[in-house]
This record gives structure tokens, sequence and C-alpha cells, in this order.
């Protein structure tokens, strides 16, 4: 756990934009493009940030954080940071990783799903590798990082659009690219579901298409069933409307837990036995099928029971 100060703060419409450094101005641990980290906002209450500043700056992260409509806390306790203020947060980790050997980085990000693509543009300018990144937003006003990006080194590889005036084309966006370009799209559920499927119509590969979910909606409902943990033997009971976390949290048990929606993996753990109802959006396709796997905050079971590696 690192404990930093907020360096800066910047509002920008609704998203702020916190810069954080060590105290006594040590260097922090280093991170890709692409990585995130948890703050720690008080009261268990945790949430994950992507990393939006250059990474070759070893003495600043930067995070761009929306006040969103329906938080549950986590953005709000955010905005409320001030200059000077202490936080606690989690070294970065990093489940969006650019591929090394990509010819062409195809970066779209919608909203505040263009924070993580601020990092890996600034990496693969920096390396002087071939990108062009296409940043979505519902209107300029509420476009929070145009004026960064049209002042950046790599302007003329931005492509803007926004909906009051011009939307993103995906068919000629996916095409008019090299062979063995990877494509990145981070954002609203329906643009990663459009640019992921039409990737697929137009012959992209799965390993080529990359996707970071910063909420998802999940359907916590099911048949009830048990839990079994293998090292104590304790069998905990999970009701028809509780998640495995609250479940076991009831019974005293508590885990590790970020984001809440099955996106970040915090809550990832082994299953021994048993079949999982996953419902998250963090595990592959295959994963999710050898079923040895669960997401404790909103997967399920299709069985009666599961045990668990904890």
């Amino acid at each position: 756990m690192l404990i930093l100060n907020i360096i800066a703060r910047k509002l920008q419409g609704d998203v702020v934009l916190l810069t954080l450094g060590d105290p006594a101005g040590r260097e922090l641990p280093g991170f890709a493009a692409g990585a995130h980290l948890d703050l720690h906002l008080g009261n268990d209450l945790v949430r994950p940030y992507s990393l939006c500043s250059d990474p070759a700056d070893r003495y600043h992260y930067q995070l761009g954080i929306l006040k969103a409509t329906q938080s549950q806390g986590g953005s709000l306790a955010a905005h409320a940071l001030q200059p000077g203020d202490e936080v606690r947060v989690s070294p970065p980790r990093n489940l969006f990783e650019l591929e090394p050997n990509a010819a062409h980085s195809l970066l779209i990000g919608g909203g505040i799903g263009i924070t993580p693509m601020l990092a890996m543009a600034a990496t693969l300018y920096s390396a002087g590798r071939s990108f062009t990144l296409h940043y979505c937003a519902r209107s300029r006003r509420q476009a929070a990082f145009v004026d960064m990006l049209e002042h950046a080194p790599y302007a003329s590889q931005v492509r803007l659009y926004f909906s009051d005036e011009q939307r993103l084309a995906l068919t000629p966006t996916l095409t008019d690219v090299p062979e063995n370009t990877h494509v990145y799209v981070c954002g609203p559920q329906r643009l990663m579901t459009a640019v992921t499927e039409q990737a697929i119509v137009l012959g992209y590969c799965h390993e080529r298409i990359h996707q970071e979910c910063f909420s998802a909606e999940v359907e916590m409902r099911g048949m009830a069933f048990d839990v079994t943990l293998a090292r104590s033997g304790t069998q905990v009971h999970v009701a028809e409307n509780q998640s495995i976390v609250e479940a076991l949290a009831q019974a005293g048990l508590k885990v590790c837990v970020s984001c809440k929606q099955g996106i970040c993996g915090s809550c990832l753990t082994d299953v021994l036995a048993g079949e999982p109802d996953h419902r998250d959006s963090y595990l592959t396709d295959e994963e999710k099928a050898a079923n040895n796997l669960i997401l404790l905050c909103c997967s399920r079971a299709k069985s009666a029971q599961l045990v668990l590696d904890l």
C-alpha cells in the first residue's frame, strides 16, 4: 500500500484530474500504459481508476475521474479530494497492456474511457510506434481532454468525434489500417460491444481486440446455493439476492473487493469443485469455460454447491 499526497487538482466539467505524488518526493513504482490503481477512499470504499499520465514520469500519477450520476460514493469521494490531502493507493496493476509486436495500435476511447488511452498514446509516441487515437464524446463541451489532445505532440494522430457533430464510423476506422493492427477500446459498454462485433465481422481475431470496462450492469439474483471454504471447511449459504462477497461478510469473512461489478479482478478466486455461473466482464470465454475461477463480487453458482480455495 502506498501513502501519497494530492499534488494538484484540476476540474474539467464533470471530470477531475488528480495528480498524486510521494510526500517526500521519492520515485513512485513504475507502471506500463493501460495500468490502473485502487484508490482507498475510507470506510472500505475502494475504487479502481486508470492511470492517464505518461509512464515515463516516475514522480507523479494522474487519474481522470468522472463524477458519476449514479455514484455509490467512489467518484463523489474522489472529487472531494483537495491538494495536500493524503490518500492510500494500491501499487499499479495492468489488465490492459499494449501488444509490443503490433504493427499499428488503434486506440478508441469513449467518454471517460479515454483515460488509459492517454498513457498508451504517450508510450507509443515516445517509442516511435504507429498508432491513431480516436476520442468519442457527447459534445466538445463534455470532452474533458480535448485541449490536452489538440496540443499533444501526437496531435496529428488524434481523431475527435462528438455526437452533436460527427460520429465515429467503425468500418473505415477498422479497415484503413496496416495488417497486424491491434484494437484497444474503453468506454461505454455499447461502444465496446460495437467495436468488438464489427472488428470480428471484418476479420480481426479475438487476440487483436482488447477492451477494458469501467462499469458493467450485473444481475445478482439467482438460485440460492452453498459455498464451502476448503481451507477451514466453513460452509456459507448464499441467498437468492446475495452476492458471495455479501454472504461471506455476513458470516464474518472479509474478501478483498474493489469494483463490485466483475471488472477489476481483485476478488478472483480458484474454484475446486462445483459449476460457477459467470456474470463478470473480467474472465475470457476460455477461462469461463474451464470453470476453475470465479469473481466473488458478482458471479453465482449453477450447482448447489461451490468449493472455493479460501
